[in-house]
């Protein structure tokens, strides 16, 4: 074998990886028969790693830079200590490349609700998820631990085992944090901070590193905050007596209510009475003679007053006195119940009205004897 032989066979390997898939962390280096020959280059770009395997074994990381694989920058044999075989690589050696780029927007949640207790509405069931950051912080380790002899391992492999981490964490962190869950929604940095720092060492036993992690939402269940709406809705009413008052009062004025009628007949009677008051008592006209007085128009009959009564929570009536003071002696009318007549200013208790307190004063007389 020749000189030129000699280095046309031992100076021709280049090897590097470009990768374009977004997704891949490990790339094994193929070589037929994993065969590297002394002086190869070995080229890692920024944001890789490549990780020399040697007979099985870790030899030895390289970081990103160009190098020439000779004795003085590997710790594997050269093929010039093995000239019988022809000066050609016997050794069986791989490389790996890992990327040491932060891979983003991985997703995390609960698969199931995590029980927890509140201190005010005790024990409950939440769901939360989330955004995490990964990357391979020691090559080394993540090779032996997690990716073995994978030729090319993804982050989609890993990533379950990691949601996993991250749900036992989480729920250890909320039920010894004390915050409630109505205020989770403010401190949702500060429990991302706590939760990060509680995987930590789990995920630095595979050789990766968690940069970022959030919290986007921590929900509870459909049912549970259907009745938190409501509680809000009540909250938001405050008195709920005079708002129950306003719905009915509301309610009785729009037409087809029956009280439509006895609002029009009041607002007639008032009308007619400023007429009258506008006339004066010289209601004659110009023309009739100073001496001749023309009596006023006679006032229209007056119109009973009605009354509407609260039962139940509806409103019932509308009814006169009379029909009033039978349902005091039946017992259906109290002093308590509420009633509103046009022109009054919300519901009033009966007992509260001068008109109406006579209704249980006045008791019938003893009925005549058979």
């Amino acid at each position: 074998m020749g000189i030129l032989d000699f280095l046309t066979g031992e100076f021709i390997d280049v090897i590097h990886w470009v990768d374009d898939t977004r997704d891949t962390m490990v790339w094994r280096f193929e070589r037929e028969g994993h065969a590297i020959k002394y002086g190869a280059k070995l080229t890692v770009r920024e944001g890789q790693a490549a990780v020399f395997v040697h007979e099985g074994q870790i030899a030895d990381v390289f970081g990103p830079g160009l190098y020439m694989l000779e004795t003085n920058n590997m710790p594997v044999l050269t093929t010039l200590q093995h000239w019988d075989h022809g000066f050609r690589s016997p050794f069986k050696s791989e490389i790996y490349f890992v990327n040491t780029t932060r891979f983003n927007d991985l997703k995390w949640g609960t698969k199931n609700p995590i029980i927890c207790r509140d201190p005010e509405f005790g024990p409950v069931r939440i769901r939360a998820f989330g955004t995490y950051s990964m990357r391979a912080a020691d090559p080394a380790r993540f090779m032996a631990e997690i990716v073995g002899t994978d030729g090319e391992f993804t982050a989609d492999e890993i990533s379950f085992q990691i949601r996993n981490v991250i749900v036992q964490a989480f729920s250890r962190v909320i039920a010894t944090s004390g915050i409630p869950i109505l205020d989770m929604a403010g401190n949702t940095a500060e429990l991302g901070k706590m939760i990060a720092k509680a995987i930590k060492p789990v995920i630095a036993d595979y050789g990766l590193s968690i940069p970022e992690f959030y919290i986007e939402n921590i929900s509870l269940p459909e049912a549970v905050e259907a009745v938190l709406d409501k509680r809000t809705s009540m909250g938001i009413v405050g008195d709920l007596r005079g708002y129950m008052q306003f719905n009915a009062a509301e309610g009785l004025a729009q037409p087809g209510s029956g009280v439509g009628a006895a609002v029009g007949a009041g607002l007639g009677l008032g009308f007619g009475q400023q007429i009258v008051q506008a006339s004066g008592p010289w209601g004659a006209s110009p023309a009739a003679s100073a001496p001749q007085q023309i009596a006023p128009p006679p006032l229209p009959p007056a119109v009973e007053k009605v009354w509407h009564v609260a039962a139940s929570g509806a409103a019932t009536g509308p009814f006169g006195r009379g029909h009033l003071g039978r349902m005091a002696a039946d017992g259906s009318l109290t002093r308590e119940t509420l009633v509103w007549t046009p022109g009054q200013d919300g519901w009033i208790a009966a007992g509260e009205i001068a008109e109406l307190a006579q209704l249980f004063t006045i008791q019938p007389p003893p009925p005549p004897a058979a």
